[in-house]
């Protein structure tokens, strides 16, 4: 993984489906510092632009525990909108 803390956009690594049919179902996420963490559900699927971060791509809009956050999947990355930035 690669990004600066400085950067709005981190980069983290992802464990997806990928279906018969060509649709991408992210299951777990791996955040910089190697914490990984199950996606519970997949809320939305759309493409979106990330307004925080910049980049276009598909978002996802997942819940992991109780929260919702989006992950972004810009051609072959993805990336999620750091906090507090």
């Amino acid at each position: 993984m690669t990004g600066s803390a400085y950067s709005p956009k981190a980069y983290v690594g992802v464990e997806a489906y990928f279906s018969p049919e060509g649709k991408i179902m992210p299951r777990c996420v791996e955040w910089e510092d190697g914490r990984r963490y199950a996606v519970d559900q997949v809320v939305d699927i759309r493409p979106a632009a990330s307004l925080r971060a910049g980049g276009a791509g598909m978002r996802y809009t997942v819940r992991i525990g109780q929260q919702e956050t989006f992950i972004f999947l810009e051609e072959n990355r993805w990336f999620v909108e750091r906090k507090g930035l």
